[in-house]
């Protein structure tokens, strides 16, 4: 199981960055619950900056309503996060997460291959704000 997160980099503050977040498997992904991306900005701890459900059902932090907007596309299996008007204070590393996973492993989707999973890291992408 892997999540490959994507898009981070510098950018100056009122400023734009889109993340992607994919999740792959060796096999076939039946479905995710809930995706969300985390940040840790330097010296605090990892904070949950926004999450979406399988029915479309968002969550987000206070201090990014209106800024930040998150979405899914199902069938590619892949979380977005807008980010606009970004701020110094927007910096750290993100990390995508998704709850739980149902996939069938190897070839074929049969009742001896199907698999789950809990509670999925992706490896992070640092977004720094800065002038």
């Amino acid at each position: 199981v892997q999540l490959q997160a994507s898009g981070g980099g510098l950018v100056q503050p009122g400023g734009s960055l889109r993340l992607s977040c994919t999740a792959s498997v060796s096999g076939t992904i039946i479905s995710i619950n809930v995706m969300g991306w985390y940040r840790q900005a330097p010296g605090k701890q990892r904070e949950l900056v926004a999450s979406i459900s399988s029915t479309g059902a968002s969550n987000y932090v206070d201090s990014v309503k209106g800024r930040f907007t998150i979405s899914r596309d199902l069938a590619k299996n892949t979380a977005y996060l807008e980010m606009h008007s970004l701020k110094p204070e927007d910096t750290g590393v993100y990390y995508c997460n998704l709850d739980e996973m149902y996939y069938c492993s190897g070839d074929g989707c049969h009742e001896d291959t199907v698999r789950f999973v809990r509670d999925r890291w992706g490896q992070g992408t640092l977004v720094t704000v800065s002038s």
